[in-house]
């Protein structure tokens, strides 16, 4: 899942983007409004999380925009002033959610979340299944069969994508966009390093492995007959 953050502060911005990239999302950050609209305008996202007091041009008038341009992005809006009039005047804007500063990072991933759903139009399923392979994307646990495994964050998202995309080939390219970001090196082996240590940890006491690679193309988990 991809996340437009526009926020000026840079202690903010630097807070949240390290929580949602530790928490499995993909990240990009804008510093104003402008360069904000730019990106919310020519690029795919999830969700944008905007500040409202922003040099160049102001969060309020970035959304409005937005809306004006049927651009549909989910927004969160992120702002020190607390009134009941200020939070109308956000979500009339064409904010989808509004948040005071100071927050609980645990609140804005879930109202991440809960927007990634509701944009979806379908209930997001909280536990994912293939064989005796299970996630819990609430509670961030692994387990197959009655066994409990450990993953790192990226080795969690990178199991999510491929139990998202179960009995599907995906290749190294969508992987990366999809786990990692656009900017990596495509020549890297990143994609490769963490497939072998994900098949380590679930595959490797198994009989019947899961993750399997198709030569030239990509990678598929599914259980084999």
């Amino acid at each position: 899942m991809r996340i437009l953050i526009v926020e000026d502060d840079a202690r903010t911005a630097s807070f949240i983007m390290k929580g949602l990239k530790q928490a499995g999302f993909i990240v990009e950050h804008a510093p104003d409004g402008e360069d904000g609209l730019h990106r919310a305008l020519t690029e795919s996202y999830d969700v944008a999380v905007v500040d409202i007091m922003l040099p160049k041009l102001d969060g309020l008038t970035l959304i409005d925009e937005l809306r004006k341009r049927k651009v549909t992005t989910p927004v969160i809006i992120l702002s020190a002033k607390r009134t009941v009039d200020d939070r109308i005047r956000g979500l009339q804007s064409g904010g989808d959610d509004y948040m005071v500063k100071p927050f609980a990072f645990s609140e804005l991933v879930t109202r991440i979340q809960a927007l990634i759903r509701r944009a979806n139009s379908v209930v997001e399923p909280t536990n994912l299944t293939v064989s005796e392979l299970s996630i819990d994307l609430l509670r961030r646990k692994v387990s197959r069969g009655e066994k409990d495994i450990e993953l790192q964050p990226r080795e969690f998202a990178l199991l999510e994508y491929l139990m998202r995309n179960a009995g599907m080939v995906v290749s190294k390219t969508m992987i990366m966009e999809h786990v990692w970001d656009y900017n990596f090196d495509p020549q890297t082996n990143v994609v490769e390093v963490r497939i072998c240590r994900l098949r380590d940890k679930i595959d490797r006491s198994f009989n019947n492995k899961l993750i399997h690679t198709i030569k030239g193309v990509g990678y598929v988990l599914e259980e084999k007959k």
